[in-house]
This record gives structure tokens, C-alpha cells and sequence, in this order.
């Protein structure tokens, strides 16, 4: 896999910022102007791209109220079927060409979430610059063929994923040509309880499969995100609303515009903070030694009068001998006249 990706302006690659993402998901409640909010928050709050998803409830599933069709297991949205879901989450798909002028317009990249072959080919007419697989279709291998064969980005969610599913997924973009792929390390759970995040995987998937890695966060929070970037990753997704007593479908775990706002911040700062690899003292630590400790002077001392450990200390501050020196110089003698605060020097004994 490539380490370099380019979505719209913007370089992703190992030694790159991380590119964040705002995702919309089902916060605009049905109300385009909502939409256009958030849009403008994400990029107030310092995101890179606002992210849609592109389906209808027709096109993610069909209308059954049979027990495979019953959301259950503890989720926020247990007690509904997946179509009653997806009908009140669903972005309208004549908003999304507008979306996307409006991101243009205050510099944010703009793209989507695919759920079908018909979304692949809308988004295509609006020329969106990547493609992003989410955690439950890593398994629609037709849909990932098709994506590939645009030769765009191609970002895989790793939700639900066993490692030969990630495997399959990336050999699928690999026939195709397509070798610009970017891993999500996420967990499908809405919000993910801190304890399986599990974020030492970020390497593990780096390295398996030799590509760049992203996380796609459910947590609450912005700690975990935060903390991702010690780990290498180059991109971060979080869901942005307005306020989460809004309500909606996703709400209760997406992030307020202050919130968003603030974790970009500690982003860039854990980014600032990480620095080089190779050890080595900055200029201002280069500086501060001379606020060590050293060999000096305490008490004054006469010509040929020798040196003991009552007349010569380890203190702060740097400016004198070493103070491994300490044993050698004992007993030796004082070459002048030394006073009280003078940095002990091989010129000044014999």
C-alpha cells in the first residue's frame, strides 16, 4: 500500500499533520440548513473534511420487521428495525452536491460513505476526491471492487473486521490497481467504552499490512483521539453535531462544536510535543546545563593549601568541573589563592 494520499489539497502521508474529519452522519435531524451548520462548525473547529453517507433505506436494506431486521444487543438504538433507522438517519441525496459546493467554498474537503453501486455512481458525479468504506460493508466486496477501480483513496473502517476480512479487502483494491488505501482502527459500538478501544492495534495493523493508519473514534472524549497521534496515526474521524440534546440518531455520542474545537488543539499539540525520534537536547535544554551541578569553591582556600571535602562541593551551578571528577581532586592543592564561589578548573590546582 501507498504511504502517501492526496484528498483534494491535502497530502496525508507518515510525516503529515493528521487530516480530521468531521462526520455528519444523521446530526442534520432532516433539516438542511442544520446540515450547512454543521458544515461551517467543522470547519470553525478546525477539521479538514466534513464526511457524509450516501444511502437511502431502500439502498442499505429493506423494510422487514422480521427478527433479522430488529435492532437488539444493547445498542441506543435497540427496539426499531434497521429500514425505520436508516430512514430517519439517511442524508437526502439532493442536498449533497450542495454539501459539497458550500465545503468548497469555506475550504473544507468534502466526500462520503457509499452503501451501494448507485451512491458509487452519484458520487462520482459530483467528483468527490475519496471514498471511504464503512466499518459494516468491509465484507461488500463488490462494492470495495467498484470503489477501487476509481483509483481515488480509499478509506476502510475496521470495525467488525477479523483480519483476514482486512486482508481480502485490501487485495480486492490491489487487483485494481489501487494501492491508495488507508486503514481505520475502530469498534463498532456507539460509544465505545474506553477499555475496547484497544488502541496498541494501531501499530499491529501498520505493520501487518504495511499502510497508513487512521482511527475512526466513538469514544466520548477527546482523550483517546488525542493519544492516537502517539501512535502514528494520520487521520481522525469524529461525529460533530450541534448539541447533543438535539438528539437524533447519533447524537449521544457525537461531539459539540467546542468540544470538536478542542481536540483538534490537543491534536496539534500532541503532534508539536511528539518531535524526533533520535535523542538529542533542543537548544534551550543545551541552555539550561549550565544550571547543573559542578565542581565549585565553598570555602576561600590559600595558595598550596590542599583540597577537601570541606572547601569543595558539588553545587549548582555547571560552570566548574565535572563532578566525576570529585575523588581525583581531593588532596590536590590550590595553585593561588582560590575565594568562596570560584568554578574549580584544572588551571587553579596542581
Amino acid at each position: 500500500m501507498n504511504h502517501t494520499l492526496k484528498i483534494g489539497s491535502h497530502v496525508i502521508s507518515k510525516s503529515s499533520p493528521a487530516f480530521i474529519i468531521a462526520e455528519m452522519s444523521a446530526n442534520h435531524l432532516q433539516d438542511y440548513n442544520r446540515a450547512v451548520e454543521i458544515l461551517h462548525a467543522a470547519k470553525e473547529s478546525g477539521a479538514d473534511a466534513i464526511k457524509l453517507q450516501t444511502y437511502t433505506a431502500d439502498t442499505i436494506t429493506i423494510d422487514s420487521d422480521s427478527e433479522y431486521f430488529q435492532i437488539k444487543g444493547g445498542t441506543i438504538w435497540d427496539g426499531t428495525t434497521l429500514y425505520k433507522l436508516y430512514r430517519e438517519a439517511y442524508t437526502p441525496w439532493d442536498w449533497q452536491p450542495r454539501l459539497m459546493e458550500e465545503a468548497a467554498k469555506v475550504g473544507l474537503e468534502c466526500f462520503s460513505s457509499p452503501f451501494d453501486f448507485t451512491a458509487v455512481d452519484f458520487m462520482e458525479e459530483m467528483k468527490m476526491p475519496a471514498y471511504k468504506i464503512a466499518s459494516y460493508e468491509i465484507n461488500d466486496i463488490p462494492l470495495i471492487r467498484k470503489v477501487a477501480r476509481l483509483h481515488k483513496p480509499v478509506i476502510i473502517s475496521t470495525g467488525i473486521a477479523h483480519l483476514e476480512d482486512i486482508e481480502r479487502a485490501l487485495a480486492t483494491c490491489r487487483e485494481e490497481g489501487n494501492e491508495d488505501v488507508m486503514l481505520l482502527k475502530c469498534v463498532s459500538a456507539y460509544p465505545t467504552p474506553y477499555e475496547d478501544i484497544h488502541l496498541n492495534m494501531i501499530p499491529t495493523l501498520a505493520n501487518t499490512f504495511d499502510c497508513l493508519v487512521g482511527l475512526s473514534d466513538h469514544t466520548m472524549g477527546s482523550a483517546v483521539s488525542a493519544g492516537s497521534i502517539a501512535l502514528g496515526v494520520k487521520m481522525i474521524e469524529k461525529h460533530l453535531t450541534l448539541r447533543r440534546a438535539d438528539g437524533g440518531p447519533d447524537g449521544a455520542f457525537s461531539m459539540e462544536p467546542v468540544e470538536f474545537s478542542r481536540m483538534v488543539r490537543d491534536i496539534r499539540i500532541m503532534e508539536k510535543a511528539l518531535g524526533d525520534s533520535p535523542y538529542h537536547l533542543t537548544p534551550v535544554q543545551e541552555s539550561e546545563r549550565e544550571g547543573s551541578r559542578s565542581l565549585f569553591i565553598v570555602k576561600d582556600i590559600a595558595a598550596g593549601e590542599k583540597l577537601t571535602s570541606d572547601n569543595i562541593r558539588s553545587i549548582r551551578p555547571g560552570n566548574g568541573l565535572h563532578t566525576m571528577y570529585y575523588e581525583q581532586v581531593l588532596g590536590k592543592t590550590a595553585a593561588r589563592d582560590l575565594k568562596k564561589g570560584t568554578p574549580l578548573s584544572w588551571e587553579v590546582i596542581r
